[in-house]
């Protein structure tokens, strides 16, 4: 039968071309470790490193550049943690705890060529155990039963309820009447609208005689502008009594 581990699927986390390995030597106290003191010029291995996870285990493997042959891996249980530890002086070089199909363990320096790679790795742990830690959360809330008291909506025996629903009235928007019951008028055919009759503005009069008021004048139309004078002025004027009429728009 397989263990949990085995059948459960591998993910890829993480996958730099090109990784060193240092030797270090043995730490003599509990004094922070140092990149400085390591032989940097002189990496003691070259190579690729993957980072993949099976279930919540981290399994960070150093292969060959080429064949893929697996030259050391650690496995990781917890980040930040003794397996995976970083520098004091910089942020592109690690202290790895490796371990073989046997159980033997060795403590490891790695190193990248480029801070963004080491960035990059860096993340890669962090993300995981996030993830790791989110999903331990829930598993423990979903076994922890709930005591909290539950708030009771349902109706209790004998209990009703009114709704009152207002329907709403539209309001009578009648299109409001002119003055006097007369609607307007339509626009003519055409859009054009006709010119307003043009009103006489040469008035001559003579008051009548006896001397009574002759009142206000009527504005004349321009049809009636055209019209002949009279053969004897001396009897027309006797019996006009408004006058001559001179039209503007006469000829």
């Amino acid at each position: 039968m397989a263990t949990e581990g085995q059948s459960e699927y591998e993910s890829v986390l993480c996958v730099k071309p090109e990784v060193n390995v240092y030797r270090i030597p043995p730490r003599a106290s509990n004094r922070a470790i140092r990149a400085a003191d390591w032989k940097l010029d002189a990496p003691d291995w070259t190579g690729r490193m993957r980072v993949t996870a099976r279930g919540k285990l981290v399994f960070v493997k150093l292969e060959d550049k080429i064949s893929g042959e697996l030259f050391a891996q650690a496995p990781v249980e917890e980040f930040p943690g003794l397996t995976v530890e970083t520098v004091s002086d910089s942020s592109r070089y690690f202290v790895l705890r490796i371990q073989d199909d046997s159980g033997r363990s060795a403590f490891i320096g790695i190193g990248f060529g480029d801070r963004g790679d080491a960035f990059d790795f860096n993340v890669a742990l962090q993300d995981h155990f996030k993830w790791v830690k989110q999903d331990d959360e829930f598993k423990k809330q979903a076994q922890t039963p709930d005591t909290t008291p539950k708030l009771d909506l349902g109706f209790k025996e004998g209990q009703t309820i009114t709704l009152n629903i207002g329907q709403s009235k539209k309001k009578d928007r009648s299109r409001p009447q002119s003055s006097g019951g007369f609607g307007l008028l339509p626009p003519p055919p055409g859009g054009k609208l006709a010119p307003p009759p043009v009103k006489s503005t040469n008035h001559n009069t003579q008051p009548s005689e006896g001397g009574s008021d002759t009142g206000f004048l009527l504005d004349l139309d321009t049809s009636n502008s055209n019209t002949a004078a009279p053969a004897n002025p001396t009897t027309t004027a006797s019996s006009d009594l408004w006058g001559d009429f001179d039209s503007v728009s006469s000829n």
